[in-house]
């Protein structure tokens, strides 16, 4: 059986993982290693893909603002092997850690939009005392 040695952990196919593709995070299972890569299967997610421009964080005013969707049950995807780590909680059920990301990933973006506002309107009013 063809195994891994990744900073002390040593994974071998079939073992559960957590991996990150992209800019979402997911448990999924090692189905595969080729070279510097692992394919994995994907059964939950722990954190939904951001959206936009990955190359312009926070910036709405880019050409095209992407919109990327959570990896599907089963889906196998082609992950670098570094970003792979040994997963040994409990996995939760896909559709309940897909809501539950996307709801985290909301009130991430609720809490950086009201972060915003307040910072905008701190500087009104410094602007104001500045005139």
């Amino acid at each position: 059986m063809e195994r891994l040695n990744q900073d002390d952990q040593s994974l071998k196919i079939g073992d559960y993982v957590r991996a990150e593709v992209r800019s979402g995070h997911y448990i999924g299972e090692l189905i595969e290693m080729n070279g510097p890569r692992a394919l994995v299967k994907v059964l939950a997610v722990l954190k939904h893909p951001e959206q936009g421009d990955l190359h312009n964080p926070y910036n709405p005013d880019v050409p095209m603002f992407h919109e990327r969707r959570a990896l599907s049950y089963t889906e196998k995807t082609t992950v670098l092997i570094r970003d792979v780590k040994q997963y040994t909680s409990v996995i939760p059920e896909y559709n309940a850690s897909l809501r539950a990301a996307a709801e985290a990933e909301i009130a991430a973006l609720d809490r950086l939009q009201r972060w915003t506002a307040k910072g905008l309107e701190q500087m009104q009013q410094l602007q104001k005392e500045y005139k």
